[in-house]
């Protein structure tokens, strides 16, 4: 069944790449050992030598130093280890308050929610309708004892992505740490830390064809950042527990192979299906923004169907897609990105979102742009909402 499938949720996660499994295997069957100094013994070393190649390999993709880069499970444990080990930092130097959109993806947003209820300060800021942030509320959401602006760089929904610049140079100007969640924007839309001010980036491979369960997490050399999960005194002393080496490897594996023709591609993927759902599907509406978004995505609502049925239609026939329908929610509620841009619940519960990858192609889209156009009209013909 799943051979015949044609998957279009790669903002979710992507198929790993057989070359990243061939570079992790010897670190899983020959050289298993744990990171060992010079000092230790010869496979530990050479693990230790692997972990390094690897870190360096991520770190330059950001244009950062090795040591700036702390490997972590993935962009959830980087982003709680981000805004909890600052503020654990500076609660007592500078204060207790954080900024964040009111659209980040759940690791930020639920962190910020619990840390609310803990007792700390928590602001939220605003996007406009394409779901860009509002700049002139950021400046004046942030305050004394503010210690951490946390605002990401591409949607995990919608795929807009923010003006790393500019927020940068406000946090710069207000003297506060910036924090982003690069996790669907990395390595597919450049970020140089040499000429961007942003003080921690949350990166994952699980979205570029690496392994589950590895990210990192880049904190500028200087960055106050206490140590918030105890163990051993693995990455520095700045994470406890054993490094994931095969999963490191297969990361800065998926980070050699994600090329700039590759993304032109993802370009091409993205473009073709919305011009071809606008010119052919009525009532549609594009969620984000059309020029600040990322390669992979197109995010879609199709007005007076509902995205769970649009999503079990494309299932039968074979399309994985997502929807931002509070039915396929685990919490239940709509899509807190569509309301956010300013969308009702009717345009969260049609919204689709088609994401790309390596293994896609152009007649992947023909093929459920097609389905979609079927599954509308036949969705339509039954709804007491459409105007028939």
């Amino acid at each position: 069944m799943f051979d015949k499938m044609i998957y279009l949720d790669n903002s979710a996660s992507t198929r790993l790449d057989e070359k990243v499994m061939d570079a992790m295997k010897p670190y899983y069957f020959d050289t298993y050992a744990v990171a060992t100094s010079e000092f230790g013994y010869s496979m530990g070393i050479e693990a230790k030598e692997g972990l390094e190649e690897a870190r360096e390999t991520i770190a330059s993709s950001i244009g950062a130093s090795a040591e700036e880069i702390v490997f972590t499970s993935g962009d959830t444990e980087a982003s709680n280890m981000a805004i909890k080990g600052v503020l654990a930092a500076l609660k007592k130097k500078k204060g207790e308050h954080i900024v964040v959109s009111k659209i980040e993806d759940f690791s930020v947003l639920n962190t910020a929610k619990n840390l609310e209820k803990l007792g700390y300060g928590v602001d939220y800021i605003s996007v406009n309708a394409e779901g860009i942030v509002d700049l002139d509320e950021l400046k004046s959401k942030i305050r004394d004892d503010t210690v951490l602006v946390s605002i990401q760089h591409a949607n995990q929904e919608i795929g807009t992505l923010q003006d790393l610049d500019s927020i940068a140079k406000i946090c710069k100007e207000k003297d506060v740490l910036f924090h982003t969640d690069a996790t669907h924007s990395y390595a597919r839309v450049p970020i140089d830390v040499s000429k961007t001010p942003v003080d921690l980036i949350s990166m994952s491979a699980h979205t570029i064809h690496g392994p589950r369960g590895v990210g990192a997490l880049y904190v500028r050399k200087g960055t106050p950042l206490d140590k918030w999960m105890d163990g051993g005194f693995q990455e520095t002393n700045r994470r406890g527990g054993l490094e994931n080496i095969p999963g490191a490897v297969g990361f800065a594996k998926a980070v050699e192979l994600a090329t700039e023709k590759e993304t032109e591609f993802l370009v091409s993927l993205r473009d073709y299906t919305i011009k071809r759902v606008f010119e052919e599907i009525p009532h549609v509406t594009l969620n984000g923004c059309k020029t600040q978004r990322t390669p992979q995505n197109a995010n879609i609502t199709f007005h007076y169907v509902e995205g769970e049925s649009m999503t079990l239609h494309l299932d039968m026939r074979g399309f994985a897609v997502s929807t931002g329908s509070a039915c396929f929610s685990r919490s239940l509620e709509a899509s807190h990105v569509i309301l956010g841009i300013g969308g009702d619940h009717e345009r969260a519960h049609g919204s689709i979102r088609f994401t790309f990858g390596r293994y896609n192609s152009m007649e992947d889209v023909d093929a459920v742009v097609e389905a979609i156009k079927e599954i509308v009209s036949q969705l339509r013909a039954i709804s007491p909402l459409f105007n028939k």
